[in-house]
């Protein structure tokens, strides 16, 4: 479904944010870039629906493909009619509109009778925004506020939907209930993820596949299973270690070194 084929991004004309990053999503999958603030992988999103040029970026080297089209020349809006839609981080819910005014709000591209069916779907998956869909969004929780602005990502019926930290700032047992419930999406609807999170252990769970960035560059990448069985994810991103211990700036300094890039 996409491919992104050694992407090179730069900002104001001289900040060189992406190396040259190549990667693939499936039809009907999850998939997980992994990496600490900094990295990269909001840019990659960005790069992908269309949002670079509000922040003087652009794609300077390689391509994106998306069903088969080249996309990385698109604006934002004709992504979201090849059905490419970003949940930002942070939310960003229109606060002085009520949870059903934003979802309205999401399905502006879509027939009437098509919105009706998605707003039905959102209801069905979040049942909390359906309890809640009279009030401000401002007046919402965090939890619930994620909860309205993944759901008015589905108001569009997109083909793929781009998460970035859904988890950022809530509590465990909200980001347990809303990644069981992308995990539903994904299995009941066929809904294909690209989420970008920094919590390993929680994408690693319901991915297929991954990617790990680092300084703009892919540095690692393979299955789910096989990423969250790997030493180094386990040292750095999941936080288990083994053997001798030792300070982070000698593994960091050495291991990364040895294994990712040597």
């Amino acid at each position: 479904m996409l491919n992104l084929n050694n992407v090179e991004v730069i900002y104001d004309g001289v900040i060189l944010v992406l190396r040259g990053i190549s990667i693939e999503v499936h039809d009907g999958t999850i998939t997980t870039v992994l990496g600490a603030n900094g990295a990269g992988k909001s840019t990659t999103l960005k790069a992908i629906s269309g949002q670079l040029r509000v922040e003087r970026g652009e794609v300077t080297r390689g391509s994106i493909e998306f069903d088969g089209q080249r996309i990385d020349g698109l604006q934002a809006y004709e992504a979201v009619k090849m059905g490419i839609v970003q949940v930002f981080e942070g939310r960003r819910v229109f606060e002085h509109l009520t949870g059903e005014e934003n979802l309205i709000a999401g399905g502006h591209t879509v027939s009437n009778a098509v919105m009706r069916r998605n707003m039905e779907l959102v209801y069905e998956y979040f049942p909390r925004v359906y309890e809640r869909r009279d009030v401000q969004a401002g007046y919402l929780s965090g939890g619930e506020q994620q909860m309205l602005a993944i759901g008015r990502a589905l108001m569009s019926d997109p083909k793929m939907v781009m998460l970035d930290e859904p988890s950022l700032g809530l509590a465990p047992m909200i980001i347990e209930e809303i990644f069981g419930i992308i995990t539903k999406l994904n299995q009941q609807e066929q809904t294909t993820f690209l989420i970008v999170e920094q919590n390993a252990t929680l994408a690693l769970d319901i991915a297929e596949y991954g990617y790990v960035m680092e300084n703009g560059a892919i540095v690692l990448e393979g299955k789910a299973d096989a990423l969250r069985e790997n030493a180094d994810i386990k040292e750095f991103y999941l936080g288990i270690s083994s053997g001798e211990k030792k300070s982070f700036r000698d593994v960091k300094t050495y291991r990364r070194r040895k294994r990712w890039l040597g």
